[in-house]
Formats: structure tokens, C-alpha cells, sequence
């Protein structure tokens, strides 16, 4: 999405990552996804993050301001985000794959992410966005892994008193961005 939004030219390479491109491993050994690979004057840059790309392109072009410029506010997004990616993230995972570690009730993670779902509603009863009436770097970086979430049992999602948080993935879901960029594309094969 930050790729769109920033105007920046690329070409999506869909995989699969049960049969990863010789070219992928070659570029990026580690084999996750995504990987964005930058051709420049000293050969290529591979960048391995989503938070890294959506940094590199929206430090390139930002014109919908995704990247907060008030100290005070970008201090607490980057909280939240890492917030995400450090305990919700943990939890998700355990909830949505239980067999992966062995766990025998997944419940209890779903307990524990539910925690950061109400956190994040309590913020959108404030605002439209988790930060304010326009959405930025922590929407679009918190989402996927809302929406995740929410896919794992979405009846019991769908149960959950998170009116504004069900609202805004729901916007996301629909907007024209996040539909453009979720259109299904054929496996990338190399020549």
C-alpha cells in the first residue's frame, strides 16, 4: 500500500512460498516476504521489512502525510507499532497456527491479543484513524495484522463490542487501495 500511495514504479512478483524462486533466495537468503529489491548506482539494495519498505517509499514521496511530522504523535505511533509487532504479533501467531508451537489451547492468545483490539477501538472512538481524522503509517501497518486476526474465527470476531475497530478494517477492506493491491496475480515464474 505504501508503494502505491508514494507513486513508486515496481513490479509485484507473487510466489509461492512453498517453492521459492532460486532468484528470491539469491537476493534475499533469509526467504520471508516481502522483499523489495532497489537497483542503484553500487549494484542493488534489498529491503527485507515491511516497516523498512514502507519507510524507503514514503521517505521518497508522502503525499497522503502517512508519516507523521509532529514529534510528540510520530513518538506515540512508532509505540504502537512496535507494540503490534512485538506482543500482538506473538499473540496472533499462536492463535492462528497453535500446531506450529505445539499448543494445545490457542484460546488463551486470542484472549491476549483481544487486549490490544480493545486498545486500538478505544483510539478510533477518538478519531476515524488511530492517530487523528487521517489515516497514517500505523493504520496501514497495524491492518494486515488486524485483519489477520479477525479472519482466524470471524464469528467470534464479529461478536467482539469493537464497533470502530470493525468499522475501520471494514473501510480498508473496501477502499480502492487496499482492493488494488489484494487483486489475485499469477505465479511469478523466472525465464
Amino acid at each position: 500500500m505504501a508503494l502505491r500511495v508514494s507513486n513508486t514504479e515496481f513490479e509485484h512478483r507473487e510466489i509461492e512460498l512453498k517453492a521459492k524462486p532460486a532468484h528470491m533466495l539469491e537476493i534475499s537468503p533469509k526467504g520471508t516476504v516481502p522483499v523489495l529489491w532497489v537497483p542503484g548506482q553500487g549494484g542493488k539494495e534489498v529491503i527485507e521489512q515491511s516497516l523498512e519498505i514502507m519507510h524507503w517509499a514514503l521517505g521518497r514521496n508522502d503525499p497522503e502525510h502517512w508519516l507523521i511530522q509532529d514529534e510528540h504523535q510520530s513518538s506515540a505511533m512508532y509505540d504502537l507499532i512496535k507494540r503490534n509487532d512485538e506482543v500482538f504479533k506473538f499473540n496472533l501467531d499462536r492463535y492462528k497456527y497453535p500446531h506450529r508451537y505445539n499448543l494445545s489451547d490457542p484460546l488463551v492468545y486470542r484472549q491476549n491479543g483481544e487486549h490490544f483490539l480493545k486498545e486500538l477501538n478505544v483510539l478510533l472512538e477518538k478519531s476515524q484513524y488511530l492517530m487523528g481524522q487521517t489515516p497514517c503509517l500505523a493504520d496501514v501497518a497495524l491492518m494486515p495484522f488486524v485483519r489477520q486476526f479477525s479472519k482466524v474465527d470471524s464469528h467470534w470476531f464479529e461478536q467482539l463490542p469493537y464497533e470502530k475497530l470493525k468499522l475501520w478494517l471494514r473501510d480498508f477492506e473496501n477502499s480502492n487501495l487496499f482492493v488494488s493491491i489484494m487483486a489475485k496475480r499469477a505465479l511469478w515464474v523466472s525465464s
